[in-house]
């Protein structure tokens, strides 16, 4: 039996070839949402894993909207020049029909921190901090800055931003676009009552917090030549109570998919201090299967699938539509080569490196037994 993983999907009017996603991931090493020489090397080596879809990591639509110093932006000239430039040389070692996207998103209340491995955390004045906004005056946390209420003429200018860098990942020339509603970020900030606690129309029911993400994805879908497809990645629970809902992200699912929206990345939690986790392998995946289902749109599973097993069986038993890797890709940068082997399949290696297939296959063959 042909391997799932290795099937190729159409998202739009793009015909990936295969499902093996690579997940957003922040790499904390751009200049003022730059991208520098560190992602001209982090990219092409992700091209090179032969995952069919790329994503570029969370970038912000406004300089304020980044999560740290060292976050990728498109609110520039520059940001637009460098993307392109780290871009260029990864699609020319990437798989033939590998499709690249980037991640937009806004960090909101969450903006204006530190680097992980300095702490993470709040910026200090010290440390050129910046006035962090939200749907509402709620800090994320005890001992984290009170954002700013966006008013109306604020909210404007977000959408605003989110087209404009939207027009900029097409002149760049990716094939797709990633709206952020997830992890604490401010499009997840409206979608959830804990930190949406506004009484006009961006606010109190579910129709009101999830208007800001719905008018998002149509006017970046408008702007969008239509070989460009849009989808979004969303919270589905927040792992406390009275906080957004597997049942709400349904919703929001279906109202994004009547937008142009053609797949979400089912994650979770991020926008709750207090949150209970419960991690552990495929602990997220029934979130891709409930929407799924419930929405009627592709999903993308992601968090803890670690072995070509594991999403071979995801996808086999119709869980969801494509697999996202984070940390396993970073820890094996080859992992679809691996997975092809496992599973009876072929995956694209560059000419250069095809004399290291025989060798993998030993590996592969020493595990088994």
């Amino acid at each position: 039996m042909p391997s799932a993983l290795f099937t190729p999907i159409t998202l739009g009017e793009q015909t990936i070839p295969n499902r093996i996603a690579v997940a957003p991931m922040c790499m904390y090493s751009a200049d003022d949402g730059s991208a520098s020489d560190w992602h001209i090397q982090h990219w092409m080596s992700l091209g090179i894993s032969g995952a069919g879809m790329i994503t570029f990591e969370a970038t912000g639509v406004e300089r304020r909207g980044r999560i740290s110093h060292g976050c990728t932006g498109l609110y520039s000239d520059a940001n637009e020049a460098a993307m392109a430039r780290a871009l260029a040389p990864a699609r020319r070692v990437a798989a033939p029909g590998a499709v690249f996207g980037v991640q937009l998103g806004h960090a909101g209340r969450k903006a204006s921190s530190q680097l992980p491995w300095l702490g993470g955390g709040p910026l200090t004045p010290a440390q050129d901090a910046w006035q962090t906004v939200g749907p509402s005056a709620i800090p994320f946390a005890p001992g984290w800055p009170t954002p700013t209420a966006l008013d109306e003429a604020g909210i404007e200018a977000i959408v605003a931003a989110f087209v404009q860098a939207a027009e900029r990942a097409a002149r760049i020339g990716l094939d797709f676009v990633e709206l952020h509603g997830a992890h604490g970020y401010l499009l997840n900030e409206f979608l959830s009552p804990i930190s949406n606690r506004r009484t006009d129309r961006w606010g109190g029911s579910l129709e009101n917090r999830m208007r800001l993400i719905v008018t998002i994805a149509r006017a970046v879908r408008a702007v969008l030549p239509a070989r460009m497809f849009v989808g979004a990645r969303l919270s589905a629970t927040e792992w406390v109570e009275d906080g957004f809902t597997i049942e709400d992200a349904i919703a929001v699912a279906a109202a994004l998919k009547a937008e142009g929206v053609v797949y979400i990345c089912a994650s979770s939690g991020g926008n709750a201090h207090d949150q209970q986790i419960p991690i552990g392998p495929l602990y997220q995946v029934d979130f891709a299967e409930a929407i799924r289902n419930g929405a009627g749109i592709a999903t993308r599973a992601v968090g803890m699938i670690t072995t070509p097993a594991e999403a071979e069986a995801v996808l086999r038993e119709g869980r969801a539509d494509m697999v996202a890797l984070a940390r396993a890709i970073l820890a094996d940068p080859r992992w679809p080569w691996r997975a092809a082997y496992e599973l009876g399949a072929e995956a694209y290696a560059p000419p250069q490196y095809l004399r290291s297939l025989t060798t993998m296959k030993h590996w592969v063959v020493d595990d088994d037994d």
